[in-house]
């Protein structure tokens, strides 16, 4: 199935989902204004008294109880009912996962179209030890120009040193030879601020292109060490 007719699909189910919600509570709700006047509707007056009338065709007397109609017995709860809802409700979990399985491919092509295999270019980062530095932001400049300026919290910072990639940008270029300069700042040895900076001129041919900023200790040094990987 293609995405085109999926959409109209889910579309079509969400749609009688909410008929069903629509009329389910309706019609419960009007079921006892129904029988309302019927529990409430007067004796006849036809009804024989219970006490026998005296002889002398004397009334009544005032304390004397008067005959009432049977009562109607009370309504039992509708099991029916409740398996519809249960029933119902599943059907809506079912339909939202399709919905979050529809988005998902719905960003998928949003991507494809706004960023195209023969011209896209994706940078990203990665951190291995990091015991000699600890980063607090990237700046990353395509050709002289800023694409990207991004600040790392504590737990970002820590998924990095987990072993953890990070997509850093992704844009669009043409065909051709670019150069990328990535600024690196944070806490480097003994607490001291620390920036440095690393240059990769590389060529853009047709299809994607992928580039790594990697950030690494240089042990013989004690200090950082800062790498842009191109990935052929």
């Amino acid at each position: 199935m293609n995405l085109k007719s999926r959409v109209g699909s889910i579309l079509a189910g969400v749609l009688l989902l909410i008929g069903a919600y629509t009329v389910g509570p309706a019609a419960s709700a009007q079921a006892p204004a129904a029988s309302a006047p019927a529990a409430s509707a007067p004796a006849p007056a036809a009804v024989p008294s219970a006490q026998p009338a005296p002889a002398n065709g004397a009334s009544l007397p005032a304390g004397a109880p008067a005959a009432s109609a049977p009562s109607a017995p009370a309504a039992a709860p509708s099991d029916a009912s409740a398996a519809d809802f249960k029933t119902l409700d599943q059907e809506v979990q079912g339909m939202k996962k399709d919905v979050i399985d529809l988005n998902k491919d719905l960003f998928v092509l949003e991507e494809e179209l706004l960023f195209p295999a023969n011209t896209q270019v994706a940078v990203y980062v990665s951190m291995d030890v990091g015991a000699f530095f600890a980063l607090d932001s990237v700046t990353l400049k395509i050709d002289n120009k800023e694409v990207k300026n991004y600040l790392y919290t504590a737990r970002e910072a820590d998924a990095l040193l987990k072993g953890g990639v990070q997509q850093l940008y992704l844009g669009n270029l043409k065909v051709g030879k670019h150069e990328l300069v990535a600024f690196f700042s944070g806490k480097g040895p003994v607490e001291r601020d620390y920036r440095r900076g690393a240059t990769l001129k590389f060529d853009k041919g047709v299809g994607a292109k992928y580039l790594e900023l990697k950030i690494s200790d240089k042990v013989a040094k004690h200090q950082p060490e800062f790498l842009i990987k191109d990935w052929e």
